[in-house]
């Protein structure tokens, strides 16, 4: 079975910095395309970030480029998104997921919180 777990969510200051980890297990990371997305509290799903498998291409919403940045590691199964300078209306909880072939989400984790307050 699929298993996407994230991390490194919290409370930070406007202009903060956090590191979210999305822990893989239960399919050939290396092989998957993945992404992160956010959704705040009564609103849809927004697309933040996603990044290819073997030639490991990164793409962003307009709305964090030159602030967030996605990496991979596949020896540990894991995708992180670097977040600097963080706005309070991105307060919202961030998940990870898995990419089909054809660009559909396949599967997704618990998703973590993060709060941008004063």
């Amino acid at each position: 079975e699929v298993q996407l777990v994230e991390s490194g969510g919290g409370l930070v200051q406007p202009g903060g910095s956090l590191r979210l980890s999305c822990a893989a297990s239960g399919f050939t990371f290396s092989s998957s395309a993945m992404s992160w997305v956010r959704q705040a509290p009564g609103k849809g799903l927004e697309w933040v970030s996603s990044i290819y498998s073997r030639i490991s291409n990164t793409y962003y919403a307009d709305s964090v480029k030159g602030r967030f940045t996605i990496s991979r590691d596949n020896a540990k199964n894991t995708v992180y998104l670097q977040m600097n300078s963080l706005k309070s209306q991105e307060t919202d909880v961030y998940y990870c997921a898995k990419v089909s072939g054809t660009g559909s989400y396949e599967c997704w984790g618990q998703g973590t919180q993060v709060i941008v307050s004063s």
